[in-house]
C-alpha cells in the first residue's frame, strides 16, 4: 500500500443519494475524523462528507514553503487521496460543480494545490490557513470557470505567511476563480466564526 492509502472518514448522506459533496482535508497532526466533525457546522441531509486520512496524521514532512521535492512522495500521495474521493463522488453522480473542497492548515495547502493542478469548475474551494505548495510557485494552467475560492488566514499565522495567501489568490484569479480573501488581524493559526459562516453559505449554494 502506498502512502496515504487509508480508509477515509465519511458522514452525511449516501453519495448515491446526495445532491452535493464536501471533501475535508485535515492538518498536520490531526485526523480525518477530527476535521469531519467540522461538517456539523453546516449540517445538510442531502450532502455527503468525506475526509482523507494521512498516514501518521501528516501529509508531508516539511514546511509547505520548502522546495516541492522535499515534500515528496507525501505531497503527490496526498493529492491522490483527495482525487480518489472526488472521483468517487463523480462516479456516484455528483458533478465537480457540486463538490466543495475544504482544508485546514496542511490540508488547506493540499486542497489549493489539488484544485490548481486539477482545474475544473468546482462547487467551491476553501483554504483555512493555507496556500499553494512550493518554495516558488510553478505555472498553473487551466480554467476553474468561476469557482468560488475562499482564502481565510491570520496576518500573523506562525506557519502561513500572508504573502503566500496573496500569491494563492493571484493564481486562482488567473485560473478564472471568484476569489474571496479574508485576512484576520492577530488571529494566529485557527478557524474563526466568520470563516464558518462563509462556509455555511458555500455549502448552502451547492
Amino acid at each position: 500500500m502506498s502512502v496515504h492509502e487509508n480508509e477515509p472518514a465519511r458522514g452525511g448522506a449516501d453519495p448515491a443519494e446526495a445532491n452535493a459533496a464536501v471533501v475535508l482535508t485535515h492538518g498536520r497532526g490531526a485526523t480525518a475524523r477530527s476535521i469531519l466533525a467540522m461538517s456539523r457546522e453546516f449540517p445538510r441531509d442531502d450532502v455527503a462528507y468525506a475526509a482523507p486520512q494521512a498516514t501518521n496524521n501528516t501529509w508531508y514532512p516539511h514546511s509547505f514553503l520548502e522546495p516541492v521535492e522535499k515534500n515528496e512522495p507525501g505531497r503527490t500521495a496526498g493529492l491522490a487521496a483527495i482525487d480518489r474521493l472526488v472521483e468517487g463522488f463523480v462516479d456516484a453522480g455528483i458533478d465537480c460543480d457540486r463538490i466543495l473542497l475544504l482544508g485546514f492548515s496542511q490540508g488547506a495547502c493540499l486542497t489549493t494545490e489539488y484544485a490548481a493542478t486539477h482545474p475544473t469548475e468546482y462547487g467551491g474551494v476553501a483554504a483555512l490557513s493555507g496556500g499553494l505548495i512550493g518554495e516558488t510557485l510553478g505555472e498553473y494552467e487551466g480554467d476553474v470557470a468561476g469557482t468560488p475560492v475562499f482564502l481565510g488566514c491570520s496576518d500573523v499565522d506562525p506557519h502561513i505567511p500572508v504573502e503566500r495567501v496573496h500569491d494563492t489568490r493571484d493564481v486562482f484569479e488567473s485560473l478564472g476563480a471568484d476569489v474571496e480573501e479574508r485576512i484576520y488581524e492577530g488571529m494566529g493559526h485557527g478557524v474563526n466564526e466568520d470563516e464558518l459562516e462563509y462556509l455555511r453559505g458555500l455549502v448552502a449554494d451547492l
